[in-house]
């Protein structure tokens, strides 16, 4: 039996974040180093610092044309212009210690929301779609029912169902199916899945009837019914000839 679904834009976000966390933290951190070293004031500083660590798309290439216009204004400026922007640089030891607490800060609370985030339900869907597509099954089956534990989702389900049923269990994958259904899962497939779980456990006439079901769903009723639609078709004329019907 073979189910199929694709990974979703919002698992694939789920999976990249992390590093964009990482990205941006380390970002705002250079920008702050660079910046005070530019000779921009220090609130100048920590303001392009946290724009980088909130908004590193926009404020990023903000701030490195701004150092670049900043550069060549210095550059056509000498004397006593240049002495007094020299002189009002901070002392040394200030050039190692704001940078470092700042980054200090960043880097221990980005751990911190990424420990937290990691028991998330939405990080246990993305690793659900990451372990399936390295083929990790039993991963998979152990991250949905994670997700399940914090967050009761019909849709979870009907995914835990799919993976369930592609390992052979599928009393249990049945379960979750109908489980899904009744929690207000919309997939019109559903009564399919569920038919072919009955018919692999032998139960021919109960399949016959998800069969019927499904023909009654949109997908069957449309223009251009579903492939499916003709197995299923199928399926009940077959079941009403062995009755007699």
């Amino acid at each position: 039996m073979s189910f199929k679904f694709d990974i979703s834009a919002g698992e694939f976000f789920e999976l990249i974040r992390p590093a964009v966390l990482v990205l941006s933290a380390l970002a705002s951190i250079w920008v702050l180093i660079s910046a005070r070293r530019n000779r921009f004031g220090n609130y100048i500083a920590m303001g392009w610092a946290l724009g980088t660590l909130f908004f590193p798309l926009i404020t990023l290439p903000l701030y490195l044309i701004g150092r670049l216009i900043r550069q060549r204004n210095e550059h056509l400026h000498d004397g006593a212009g240049s002495r007094k922007t020299f002189s009002s640089l901070p002392a040394p030891r200030w050039r190692v210690v704001i940078p470092l607490a700042y980054a200090g800060v960043v880097l221990a609370s980005t751990g911190f929301f990424l420990y937290w985030d990691h028991q998330g339900v939405d990080s246990h869907l993305a690793r659900a779609a990451q372990t399936k597509l390295s083929g990790k099954r039993s991963g998979t089956i152990a991250e949905y029912r994670a997700a399940l534990k914090l967050e009761d989702d019909s849709h979870t389900r009907k995914l835990l169902a799919m993976e369930l049923a592609e390992t052979g269990d599928w009393t249990e994958a049945l379960f979750e199916l109908r489980t899904a259904e009744q929690g207000g899962e919309t997939d019109d497939l559903i009564p399919f899945y569920i038919a072919a779980l009955l018919d692999s456990l032998n139960l021919p006439n109960q399949a016959a009837l998800e069969y019927q079901r499904f023909l009654e769903t949109r997908v069957c009723t449309q223009p251009l019914p579903d492939e499916r639609c003709a197995k299923a078709s199928g399926r009940v004329q077959a079941a009403q000839s062995a009755t007699g019907r």
